[in-house]
């Protein structure tokens, strides 16, 4: 299985939606989707996802099926401080917490990074939970059952499908982290996901199964459509 984790385009948070430009991204990436078949369409309920899953299904003639516990007002409860300021922040991006999951102290926690006494609130481990409960729940419909253990996936009915799931940076740190067994104090600060981009997930195996991240956050499908491609709409590269 092929699993494919867009961000939407670039957005317009309130009201909820895209920008013209993340209208034009959506259609890109709809191309290339398309170009080799997607057999599942999936979509957290926000405007923004769907609205840029929408030319993907178009194109495929799928529907979307919408997932709102991928919605990203969830994990902005769950995974977030407040700085010297009293300003929400998501946590991997906060200088304080950034220094903090670099550090050996939390990196030797792995998995239960939350369990330092900076990150102790309970929104965040409430988030943690939800997130990998949600998150392995869905791979099993999908045919891949977590091993908590041992830290793999059992093939229970394994296939060759291509999924498509349209959603958020935010939530993306937290799923993609945990669908790969990475601490998010790792994933989190280490990678990043900009507006269209496209991370493919392999699940390959009939028994037991590793998923391996084949390409994170590629946004090649904007230069063949000669878009932008700023990181963010920040930086040129």
């Amino acid at each position: 299985m092929l699993l494919f984790y867009i961000r939407h385009g670039d957005p317009i948070y309130d009201p909820d939606s895209l920008t013209p430009l993340g209208r034009r991204q959506a259609e890109a990436v709809s191309k290339r989707l398309a170009l080799y078949g997607i057999d599942e369409i999936y979509a957290s309920s926000s405007n923004r996802a769907r609205e840029t899953a929408q030319p993907t299904a178009e194109l495929t003639k799928k529907p979307v099926q919408i997932l709102d516990w991928c919605n990203e007002s969830y994990v902005g409860q769950e995974f977030y401080t407040h700085n010297e300021t009293g300003e929400w922040r998501w946590l991997f991006q906060d200088e304080i917490c950034r220094k903090l999951f670099a550090s050996q102290e939390v990196l030797s926690l792995g998995q239960t990074w939350y369990e330092h006494k900076v990150f102790s609130a309970p929104h965040i481990k409430k988030g943690v939970e939800r997130v990998q409960r949600e998150t392995y729940a869905f791979l099993k419909t999908l045919g891949y059952e977590h091993d908590e253990k041992e830290s793999f996936y059992h093939a229970v009915a394994p296939n060759e499908k291509r999924i498509a799931l349209f959603a958020h940076e935010g939530f993306g740190m937290a799923f993609l982290s945990t669908v790969l067994d990475i601490p998010y104090s790792v994933f989190s600060t280490r990678f990043g996901l900009t507006h269209s981009g496209m991370s493919v997930v392999r699940f390959a195996g009939e028994k037991e199964v590793i998923p391996c991240l084949l390409q994170l956050s590629n946004d090649s499908h904007l230069y063949k459509e000669g878009l932008p491609t700023r990181y963010n709409g920040e930086i040129v590269f």
